[in-house]
């Protein structure tokens, strides 16, 4: 089973979020943090520029993210906003195992 975190931002950072990380760093930042803990087969990230969008689906993020004022970087899986402006990593594993992902064994018994 894989899921895909879909993170969007601009190059640009918004206004307040100076201080924060990048949308890139953050999708960096997850890759990194999400595979050691469910693997790296478990999940896929992908970063989309909401000034460029690519896809349909990016378009439909895009529009949502200027109309609604959301802020960036702005997470999201399974269609739902999982994190915006400054994500919690405790949220967005919550989200993945609601989805279905498990921790690898080691990762699980070092929280414990």
């Amino acid at each position: 089973m894989s899921v895909e975190i879909k993170v969007f931002g601009t190059e640009q950072l918004c206004a307040s979020c100076v201080n924060l990380s990048s949308a890139k760093e953050t999708a960096d930042w997850l890759q990194a943090a999400l595979s050691r803990k469910y693997g790296s087969d478990s999940i896929r990230i992908t970063y989309s520029d909401f000034q460029q969008p690519q896809t349909d689906d990016d378009k439909n993020w895009a529009m949502r993210i200027v109309e609604e004022d959301l802020w960036y970087p702005l997470v999201v899986i399974s269609g739902e906003i999982v994190g915006e402006g400054n994500p919690k990593l405790k949220d967005i594993c919550r989200k993945l195992e609601s989805e279905g992902l498990k921790p690898l064994a080691s990762t699980a018994e070092g929280e414990a």
